[in-house]
């Protein structure tokens, strides 16, 4: 073979990773018959062109066609960064009934109110049943353009005649396009008309919103290479039983990946919810054992949630450790720390341990509040009604600090509570709370008098 003749290229299909021969697995994402040959790539180098655009020094870089434009739903502003930014590819993630296309109606109906035309393209639905449940939430408004395509050359057709400010398509895996094979939602399908569709993005300064599935284990469905390719990843969240929402950055180019915006799903719509706290506490005239209060952090906003826990005698050989809302490898960590380090026996008893409306706690500063719970139950000893409690417990017993204290505790006193049970070294702390320090586990049960009649 001539030293400077062409050769083929292998690509993974799920990441883009490239090699020079083809592997069973891929080195990079670790994925199992994904790689495939993708024609040839030249050996010799690539001459210099002429560029595409003359370089300038970055102050004097134009800014204005990047600034966002507000969506008008204020919790998903939050989480983009303040808005759509022209030309932006935003995929949001979840699961079939949460909400995503309430939410998505809502958002067309803002924009086309505010910033101009906006087209929804649905492939899952009938254009029919679209305009039957935006009516039904109220979004109706004369700029919101409705088509129903499953075809991108079709799809590109409808944004040639309608010329709108802002695409939705609804979803993804629904699209397909004729210039590759393979079946709708299928790997090579998913990316190339993604491809197709970040190219009219950029191309036009067209921001499109792009719906996705997800599998079981909560990922979004189809080649990773998809959550790559797009400028925002968001994830829409949520327990079908309740009618809370979280709405988490998991990428965004144009600003911090780790916010988080609160909906409550309604029979009219979907709304956001500023001030969620409350939506996670159960507000009693007196103390209840097994309950204890705490504050995580979602992204730069701190929010109360509550923890119950139930210790009951078993006749089983093997007790029942139940979990709702709570990691249950941490849990497991947190009630061997709690038998072992402080002397709380959970022999022969079921644990049963839940947060209140829906809410997800893996955040290692609950853990206290979890163990306390359960000590409190087993002890059957109520903490103060007004206790908020916070700290990372670790295998040796100790509490460790966490980070925000005082930004976690001002918003326990803007709600009302006046004490709060914290690690040592926390910081300075708030106007109106009265701080309790515990160094170990032990020490914090003999604080709130957990240890009384043991």
């Amino acid at each position: 073979m001539a030293k400077n003749a062409a050769r083929p290229i292998f690509r993974c299909a799920e990441c883009g990773h490239e090699v020079a021969k083809w592997l069973g697995r891929c080195p990079e994402c670790q994925a199992w018959g994904s790689v495939e040959e993708r024609g040839v790539a030249p050996a010799a180098r690539v001459l210099a062109g002429a560029p595409s655009s003359v370089a300038r020094p970055i102050g004097e870089v134009d800014i204005e066609s990047a600034r966002a434009n507000p969506t008008g739903v204020d919790e998903l502003d939050r989480v983009l960064g303040g808005g759509l930014v022209p030309g932006a590819v935003v995929l949001l993630a979840g699961e079939p009934g949460v909400g995503k296309s309430t939410l998505l109606l809502e958002v067309a109906h803002r924009w086309a109110s505010t910033m101009g035309r906006c087209l929804y393209v649905t492939g899952e639905e009938s254009a029919g049943q679209v305009r039957l449940r935006a009516e039904r939430t109220g979004n109706l408004h004369d700029e919101m353009y409705l088509a129903a395509e499953s075809e991108l050359s079709s799809l590109l057709g409808q944004v040639d005649a309608v010329k709108p400010s802002m695409v939705i398509v609804d979803s993804i895996q629904t699209m397909s396009t004729l210039s590759v094979d393979g079946t709708p939602g299928g790997v090579t399908q998913v990316r190339s008309v993604a491809s197709g569709l970040i190219a009219l993005a950029k191309e036009r300064g067209l921001p499109i919103v792009l719906v996705g599935h997800v599998t079981k284990d909560g990922s979004v469905a189809g080649p990773r290479v998809l959550e790559h390719l797009v400028d925002v990843v968001l994830q829409f969240e949520g327990d079908r039983h309740s009618s809370l929402r979280l709405l988490r950055g998991i990428k965004n180019r144009y600003g911090a990946a780790d916010e988080v915006g609160c909906f409550e799903l309604r029979d009219d719509g979907i709304v956001g919810v500023p001030d969620p706290s409350g939506l996670f506490l159960t507000r009693r005239e007196k103390a209840v054992e097994g309950t204890a209060v705490t504050v995580i952090v979602e992204g730069k906003r701190p929010m109360l949630g509550e923890v119950q826990a139930l210790v009951a005698k078993t006749s089983l050989p093997a007790p029942r450790r139940a979990v709702s809302g709570l990691d249950s490898a941490r849990i497991a960590m947190a009630l061997a720390v709690l038998e072992k380090r402080g002397k709380v026996n959970l022999f022969q008893k079921d644990v049963f341990t839940a947060t209140v409306g829906g809410m997800r706690l893996i955040e290692p500063a609950a853990d206290l509040a979890v163990v306390l719970a359960v000590a409190s139950a087993e002890r059957e000893i109520a903490l103060p009604a007004d206790l908020v409690v916070l700290g990372e417990v670790g295998l040796a017993g100790e509490i460790r600090r966490v980070n925000g204290v005082g930004r976690r505790l001002a918003e326990a006193v803007r709600l009302g509570f006046k004490k709060a049970l914290v690690p040592p070294d926390a910081g300075p702390l708030p106007d109106g709370v009265r701080a309790l320090v515990a160094h170990d586990l032990q020490t914090a049960l003999d604080v709130l008098g957990l240890n009384k009649g043991r």
